[in-house]
């Protein structure tokens, strides 16, 4: 007898944990859409894209130069009038510059990667969050929706008691008052079950009356690592801190740039002459055109205020970005303290409202059968089950909040 009731729990135990893991994975698949259809999620990702776009830019040669000359007049030469001349010039910056400028282009295309893996992360947190919360609304309705029957029923002993004359008329116009507010709950609770679908099927970009699967019972998920550890993640892996630290190695290297624009770049060309036969002239090379290889040049950046300038503000930023990190940091530390404030919150809760549902259920029976048989405890019956109400109702909004902070905790960490 022991070993089967072993097996009946045991079964029973397998059961909810694969009703749990095919629940999560439902989950996931709505993550997954939510990923791969929400517009916003796109416009950042494409504001990455682009970004990336601006590396091969910054890392090109300037466009070469070709000049044409035509002569009115032809000056006369030894081997024959000069009748046009081409020129073309290519421009080279200081050794390292145009890598520098790439440095800066791809770390700031990197931060903004950074800004779309934030967006993703907080995407998945509304998305977890909406979700939880179209489930506690379906449990507060399928709750009331309970709660009415058994005011239903409690309607219904009292009106025996009545015609038994057993009780008063009082007793049943009570019981409407009850049924009353309850119904008005409940058309509450429906009301923004629609309203919870919609914002739920417009994250992931799908038809509003799309169906949301939820689960009989919400699993608990939990935090992984200790409070130190957990805060340490949270500073290594959060993308608006990776986002920052990108934008001060591209600072860092924009400084570089600024110092190394401010020396000299150099200039190289060919020319070539079209010259015309001069008919008086006997020489070998009599017409042969001209061509002339290489022009060099040099631009000596002679204003310095300018590029002293450019380095002054590379440093400034990156004391920007070094204060803004410090900032964020202490701002995510007072969020995840509160964050885990209301996920500790919701354990208790969920324990406590547990008990006392319970508890509650055990009074009620107790207080129906004393009202079926004397016309006592009839304002207790009605307190009592009231009680019992909120207690399934505040149980189930600790399951959401705690999952909910949870979702949170992993949004901090970057997932």
């Amino acid at each position: 007898m022991i070993i089967k009731m072993y097996k009946i729990i045991f079964f029973g135990c397998l059961l909810l944990l694969s009703l749990n893991t095919f629940s999560q994975s439902v989950l996931e698949n709505y993550l997954k859409i939510a990923a791969e259809n929400n517009p916003e999620l796109k416009a950042s990702f494409s504001d990455y894209m682009a970004a990336m776009e601006k590396v091969p830019q910054v890392g090109t040669l300037p466009d070469p130069q070709v000049a044409f000359g035509y002569f009115i007049q032809s000056p006369e030469t030894r081997v024959g009038p000069q009748r046009a001349t081409f020129n073309l010039s290519q421009s080279f910056p200081w050794f390292g510059l145009l890598s520098a400028k790439e440095d800066v282009a791809t770390e700031m295309a990197k931060a903004k990667y950074e800004v779309f893996e934030n967006a993703k992360s907080n995407l998945f947190f509304e998305v977890k969050t909406a979700y939880y919360n179209y489930y506690f609304i379906e449990k507060a309705i399928q709750i009331t929706k309970d709660n009415v029957e058994i005011l239903q029923v409690f309607k219904r002993l009292s009106l025996v008691k009545i015609e038994a004359g057993k009780a008063s008329i009082v007793d049943e116009l009570r019981v409407e008052l009850e049924l009353n507010d309850l119904e008005n709950q409940l058309a509450l609770f429906l009301d923004t079950k629609d309203v919870l679908q919609v914002k739920f099927n417009n994250l992931l970009n799908r038809e509003d009356t799309s169906e949301i699967m939820v689960p009989e019972l919400l699993w608990q998920d939990e935090i992984p690592l200790d409070q130190l550890k957990m805060l340490d993640e949270i500073y290594v892996s959060n993308h608006q801190i990776k986002s920052i630290d990108h934008k001060l190695n591209a600072f860092l290297n924009q400084e570089i740039v600024a110092k190394k624009e401010g020396l000299p770049k150099f200039n190289i060309g060919l020319g070539y002459t079209v010259v015309g036969k001069n008919p008086s002239s006997i020489a070998s090379d009599n017409g042969k055109d001209v061509f002339m290889f290489p022009s060099v040049g040099l631009t000596i950046p002679l204003y310095r205020k300018k590029y002293k300038a450019m380095i002054t503000e590379a440093k400034y930023m990156q004391e920007a970005e070094i204060s803004r990190k410090e900032d964020k940091k202490n701002t995510l530390g007072t969020i995840y303290k509160n964050t885990l404030k209301e996920f500790n919150d919701g354990n208790r809760r969920i324990a406590l409202n547990g008990r006392q549902s319970e508890i509650a259920k055990k009074v009620l029976d107790v207080l129906m059968t004393s009202y079926s048989t004397n016309s006592k405890d009839f304002e207790e019956v009605l307190r009592i089950e009231r009680q019992l109400l909120k207690y399934e109702l505040e149980q189930q909004k600790a399951l959401t909040d705690k999952n909910a902070a949870a979702a949170f905790m992993d949004y901090l960490i970057g997932k």
